[in-house]
């Protein structure tokens, strides 16, 4: 090595770089040709899932099922989901109310004073179809349905906030049952 240089003509520097990018370039040829790992296709798969939101007043919840219904006499499957201003590919389908049961217990010398919260409310449960994109991360719009996530139910006309996903059925099984692509 002469003057920083090997064999005189090649500068040590030059050539460690020269080496990185080679490497890099085939590393990235390889990525995409599918030699480096199995390459997976992805096709989306068609969801159902049920959330339920709790203390819906309700009015709100009769307005709810006549969005559902005029949706489905014009013909699609329930009222179209949204998120951010965009229309998702997904419909609550239907909406099942019972009454709301929840109470603070206030407990004193002479016994327990029973008051019921949020009377005259219900807890509704909404099923949900649509279709997502990829069979690995099962996600409509900004959220990810999974059972046990909290949830907001938003539709082009209504909103409702709080809800827990309580079921979710895949048409084509889920990202865990895949096989990779030859």
């Amino acid at each position: 090595m002469k003057d920083g240089k090997l064999f005189g003509k090649i500068n040590i520097i030059d050539l460690l770089v020269a080496i990185i990018v080679v490497a890099a370039v085939g590393a990235v040829a390889l990525k995409m040709s599918g030699r480096l790992g199995p390459a997976v296709v992805e096709v989306g798969t068609d969801i159902t899932y049920t959330v339920r939101v709790k203390g819906v007043e309700k009015e709100v919840y009769e307005d709810v099922l006549e969005f559902i219904d005029a949706a489905k006499e014009a013909g699609y499957e329930g009222d179209q989901l949204m998120s951010n201003g965009t229309l998702l590919s997904a419909y609550v389908t239907d909406a099942i109310a019972v009454p709301h049961e929840a109470k603070a217990v206030i407990s004193s010398m002479d016994g327990d004073v029973i008051i019921p919260v949020m009377e005259d409310t219900l807890d509704v449960t909404f099923t949900v179809k649509g279709h997502v994109a990829s069979d690995i991360k099962t996600e409509l719009g900004s959220q990810e349905v999974r059972v046990g996530k909290t949830h907001i139910v938003k539709t082009t006309h209504f909103e409702l906030n709080g809800g827990i996903v309580l079921t979710c059925e895949w048409a084509s099984g889920t990202g865990a049952e895949r096989q990779p692509v030859a």
